[in-house]
């Protein structure tokens, strides 16, 4: 996998992620929403994690410095 995300899109992806799990564990979302939101931050710590957004393939984006 070639490496499409640049520091600032993981940054805010980690943030993104901490908000929703700081907001789940505050009980200030539950039920479906909760879920939905928790495999998002996940996705999004994910692909923070490894440097590659899949959705940006067919795009052509990339955020990353070259």
């Amino acid at each position: 996998m070639k490496k499409n995300m640049g520091i600032a899109d993981r940054l805010i992806r980690i943030l993104v992620a901490i908000v929703i799990a700081a907001c789940y564990f505050t009980h200030l979302i539950d039920g479906l929403t909760a879920t939905i939101l928790l495999i998002l931050a996940g996705v999004f710590i994910l692909t923070s994690l490894v440097s590659f957004c899949p959705l940006y393939l067919p795009f052509g984006i990339g955020t990353n410095k070259k």
